[in-house]
Order: structure tokens, then sequence, then C-alpha cells
């Protein structure tokens, strides 16, 4: 399998730089045997049945993107920097490992400050990336963040308009609880109240278990033979009783539908034995075309990015003829793409 096998024309112009308005509203393409199917997120209540599991991923993302400056004391006086930091997974003792720009104007040792009575010396740095220590920690470094720091929003969005306020809901999910992701589990995005409720009538049923999202998932692939890429390791939770709950839908014949591409890769890792198991840990699992799933019946996920292992990882579920009949149908009708962009229910 080369990197080609999983690249397609992807207009600019379809490029999402806000979520559709209420957040249930945005389009949904549906892949099945017999075809495509256009719609709207809110005809999952349609789609699904009574008795399948929606898996979802209750992490939550941090306002991970934080302006700062560094002050320096020289011979010609106090000199300072403006810098930019995104936080990217936390180290022992409240420190944090992040990227830093621009890296080479700042020493170890140094403090940044940053705005909300935030401050963070560069404790070392490697690899173009480095380890701040913070002055605060626990629930006021939290508070602290919140108020200082910004989204971190994908890097297509990014280019194209700076995070704000609104970002900071609409780049979180509703049922938002664990702390600790960098980015946001995206096909998450389009549920809301009313169609979470929608569906509990119909008899659907949901299960929580977490994984932070980190800034490696947006990590290009630099080989041309898949198999020979990396991937980043993410950490997340299979609760004792999120598994027995999955076991249980299974056992029942029921489907067990993950929401986005992080839920599906963590009950995978959990499963890697032929069945679901509580399990925690980092996982680095990389899933394309051959991945023998255990527990996945469907996917709901948003369009990823060409030559991505998201587009592998959907290609492995559904075949790569059908992904790419699939993208071409979104290209042709100009569903939107990405974090903020339209989603699909994949149905093998």
């Amino acid at each position: 399998m080369h990197l080609s096998d999983f690249d397609f024309d992807l207009p600019d112009a379809l490029i999402a730089t806000r979520p559709a308005e209420p957040r249930s509203s945005a389009r949904l393409l549906v892949s099945e045997a017999t075809g495509i199917t256009d719609g709207v997120v809110t005809d999952l209540v349609d789609w699904l049945r009574p008795g399948d599991r929606l898996v979802l991923n209750d992490t939550k993302v941090i306002p991970a993107r934080l302006m700062g400056y560094r002050v320096r004391q020289g011979p010609e006086g106090e000199t300072q920097a403006k810098m930019e930091v995104t936080l990217l997974e936390p180290r022992a003792g409240g420190a944090w490992a992040a990227l830093i720009k621009p890296l080479k104007k700042i020493r170890e040792g140094e403090e940044i400050i940053f705005g909300a009575g935030l401050t963070g010396r560069l404790d070392s740095k490697a690899d173009g990336q480095g380890v701040i220590a913070f002055d605060l920690q626990g629930a006021d470094f939290d508070s602290a963040l919140e108020l200082a720091g910004n989204m971190p929003l994908p890097p297509y969005i990014a280019a194209k308009r700076a995070a704000d306020a609104r970002d900071k809901t609409d780049y979180q999910t509703v049922w938002a609880r664990h702390a600790g992701a960098v980015a946001a589990p995206t096909a998450s995005l389009h549920f809301d109240a009313p169609l979470l409720e929608r569906l509990r009538a119909k008899g659907v049923t949901f299960t929580y278990v977490t994984l932070h999202v980190g800034a490696g998932t947006f990590l290009p692939v630099k080989v041309d033979n898949v198999k020979d890429h990396k991937m980043h390791a993410e950490w997340g939770q299979v609760t004792p009783e999120a598994a027995a709950e999955i076991a249980t839908t299974k056992a029942a014949g029921g489907r067990v539908i993950p929401v986005g591409t992080t839920a599906l890769r963590l009950i995978e890792s959990a499963a890697r034995a032929g069945a679901i198991a509580p399990w925690e840990g980092a996982t680095d699992i990389f899933i394309y075309p051959g991945f023998e799933f255990h527990v996945a019946d469907a996917l709901m996920t948003n369009f990823h990015l060409p030559k991505s292992t998201l587009m592998m990882l959907v290609s492995a579920l559904v075949g790569q003829e059908r992904i790419r009949d699939v993208y071409a149908h979104a290209v042709t009708d100009k569903y939107r793409f990405f974090s903020y962009g339209d989603a699909s229910l994949l149905i093998p």
C-alpha cells in the first residue's frame, strides 16, 4: 500500500472554518452496501435502531494555545520576545511538553509570562519541543489557562483565521468531562441536547470512553509505504462499566457505533484479544486496510485529510474502493471538510 492510494483532490473552498448552526444541522452522508444517501445529522434518528450503542469520547479540550513573552536582562537592559506556546501533553509535577515558537529565542531556565497571572519556566528543549514548568498547578492552573489560553484550532483552520471566543464552545463536545485533549473528537461536535434526547427516546444507548486527542493527530505521513508509518501515542481509558455495556450490546445483537475515529481506535485497542475488555494506557494503534475489527460495526466520522492515517482507517472499515466513491461524492456535492465540517455514517 502506497501513500498515494489515499490521496484525492480537495478544493480549498470546502475546508470549513466554522461549524453549522445549530450543530445537528450539519450535513450527513450515509454510506451502506446499497449506496450513498444524503441527509443531515438529525437523520441519525432514522438510521439508528433500538438497541444500537453509540460510543462517545468524553475528553475535554483545554485552551492549549498561549501567547506570552520572554523577558531577558542583558548588557543593554531588559529585552522581550513574543512567544507562542501550544501545550501537547502533561508531564510529572505539573509540567507540560509544548511546541514553542520561536524556540530559538528562549533558553533553558528562562521564564515566559502569560496572562491571568500564569508564568512558565523552560526546563528543557529537544526535538523541536520544550518542557515548561508552570507556577500554578491543579485547579489554579486550570482556571488561569481558561482565562489566558485559546482553543488550539487545527492547522488548516488556524491558517485561515485566528481562534476566538466562539471556539471555546464550538470546539468542545456537549458531554466533555475529562480535561486533557489538545484537539477535539470532531465527529462528536455535531451532537446537541435535543438530538441526544431523540436518540434516547428511539432506544439508542450511549457509552462514554476517554481518549485524550493529541496534536500528533495532525502529523503528516512521511513514508511512501504506509506500513512503515509510526503512529503517535495517546492516553485512553475504557472503564469496566464501559466495557461491560459494549459487551452486552454485542451479545444482544445490537450495533456498536463509535462516534469519531478516536473512540474507534480506543475500543479496538481494548479488544485486541478478540473481545472488548477494560483498558487504560497509551495507544499507538494504527488502523489501515487489512485490520481486523473486533468491536466497531459502523462509524460516524467527519471527512478527513488526503493521505492521512484517518483516510487509511476509514478505508480499512469499509474498503478503499467504497471510500473513493464516498469522497468523490462528497467533493462533487460540496460537503464541508475537516474538524468543523460535515459528517458521514459509514456502514460496512
